[in-house]
């Protein structure tokens, strides 16, 4: 029996697309939530996604719309449910040095602006080209730099006073 690619790229990307879910929700709950959304939406629209075509990239753009849908409807009722030190702590539990600074570049990255956190995590985390990360994002190459660059320059001034 021959396996599904999309099933087996879905399921390759999981770690990812959780990696990602967390960067952009902040809380625990809220980005498993995302991710679990993300993917029922994703088997739901199956037909929309073509073979050959980038799925991480595919998968990504989808959670980013769907958290920008949520963010928005989280405003409208004005309502917080993260607390604003709440974040995950991202990374397998190593030497007690190692682990603090994970937790100092994850305050660190909670205090960025979205835009700018969006532009860290696919760039510098996920490993994506410029153009790739803005094609995600929706934005020009250069809006993406700018971002970058600002939200380089914020983790190095707060990871500064950290150390």
């Amino acid at each position: 029996m021959q396996e599904d690619p999309f099933l087996a790229g879905l399921t390759a990307l999981l770690p990812r697309m959780r990696r990602f879910a967390s960067g952009l929700a902040r809380d625990p709950a809220d980005a498993d939530d995302l991710c679990q959304a993300a993917i029922e939406r994703a088997l739901n629209s199956r037909g929309q996604w073509q073979e050959g075509t980038r799925l991480d990239s595919w998968m990504y753009r989808i959670m980013r719309n769907m958290w920008i849908d949520e963010a928005r409807s989280r405003t409208r009722r004005s309502k917080t449910f993260a607390d604003e030190e709440a974040g995950l702590h991202v990374g397998a539990m190593g030497a007690q040095e190692a682990h603090v600074e994970l937790s100092n570049v994850d305050r660190a990255m909670q205090t960025l602006p979205d835009e700018q956190r969006e532009a860290v995590l696919l760039v510098l985390v996920e490993g994506y080209k410029y153009a790739e990360a803005a094609a995600i994002v929706g934005c020009p190459i250069g809006t993406l730099t700018s971002r970058l660059l600002r939200g380089r320059e914020a983790l190095m001034v707060k990871l500064g006073e950290a150390a």
